[in-house]
């Protein structure tokens, strides 16, 4: 990683000016965020990989997912865009005015969903129009801040509805199941305190939620109509600051199962027993995670103003999206 004397600069008797001393400070930012070099996880990150950054300058980065060409769609969600950045290109704006997306996911029939932090709905984009598929809780009342989505085979639309910051004591957050061609979702779970990321296995049998204030990682039974029950702790987080939230955040699997959480420290990688593998470092706190690009070999993460990647040795799951 690229190390910059900041005391050096102050102390060095030159008189820099208060333009030129930004411009420093920014290069040398720049410098610190471009190239991480990682430590190897066995089976995961070969030695001598470096995180390298794809470009910053966003504002609040979230909901990377992959589409079926490779090419990787995330949301700013504080500018309300949706970007697409191809193989070997850069960023381009993919649709505008989005209501504050943030997780995004992608339906069978090949649409776009996002989960509308400001809009306080779960929408469709279908020719770059949003339409909204739930605004409502189960019990018929307004959903308070969507934060993340992952769909099911079916359609199913599993979603967090942990409600804006900050945080109200007693308030219950959410997790839902939003049949396919349903309007009101099926409660999950409110026992979360703020429940964030959201996941799915391979075979759609179980369902991962983090928590952006605790250290654990929960795992639920996926029944065949979708619901879900038999609420367990899959894996704790670790490396976390102590009188700290977690910040765990989005996440996302591999072929092989393996878990991938954004936290505080990192990406946290956890096999599919839920032991602890290893931690990818991201100069700037990560938001969420996701495999794209070529063969889905790429980690990409969102991370405040940057997107990152990173080359693996695994590859993302054999279906569209996460």
């Amino acid at each position: 990683m690229a190390r910059f004397n900041w005391v050096l600069l102050l102390r060095s008797g030159k008189l820099f000016g208060t333009a030129a001393l930004t411009l420093a400070i920014a290069s040398a930012l720049s410098s610190i965020h471009a190239q991480v070099r990682q430590p190897e996880i066995p089976g995961v990150i070969a030695p001598g990989m470096t995180l390298r950054l794809v470009k910053d300058g966003f504002v609040f980065t979230e909901g990377p997912v992959s589409a079926k060409d490779g090419s990787l769609y995330f949301s700013d969600l504080r500018t309300s865009l949706i970007y697409t950045l191809n193989q070997g290109g850069s960023p381009t704006i993919g649709v505008r005015e989005t209501n504050g997306a943030n997780g995004l996911a992608f339906a069978p029939n090949g649409d776009l969903l996002t989960a509308e932090g400001d809009g306080r709905e779960i929408s469709q984009i279908s020719n770059g129009h949003l339409k909204a598929i739930c605004s409502q809780g189960a019990d018929g009342s307004s959903l308070m801040a969507p934060n993340d989505l992952i769909v099911d085979r079916k359609g199913g639309v599993y979603f967090t509805d942990p409600g804006p910051r900050p945080l109200v004591p007693k308030r219950k957050a959410y997790v839902y199941y939003l049949p396919p061609h349903a309007h009101l979702p099926i409660l999950i779970n409110d026992e979360i305190t703020r429940p964030n990321g959201i996941a799915l296995t391979k075979d759609g049998k179980t369902l991962f939620v983090d928590d952006t204030v605790g250290d654990a990682v929960f795992a639920f039974t996926v029944h065949a109509d979708g619901t879900a029950g038999g609420k367990r702790i899959f894996a704790r987080l670790h490396n976390l600051v102590p009188g700290k939230e977690s910040g765990a955040d989005g996440m996302a699997i591999d072929n092989s199962d393996r878990l991938y959480v954004t936290s505080i420290s990192g990406v946290q990688i956890f096999n599919r027993n839920g032991s602890y593998l290893g931690t990818v470092k991201i100069p700037r706190q990560p938001t969420n995670v996701a495999f794209a690009g070529s063969k889905k070999r790429w980690l990409y993460v969102t991370a405040r103003e940057g997107l990152y990647c990173i080359e693996t040795s695994v590859k993302g799951p054999h279906r569209l999206g996460k």
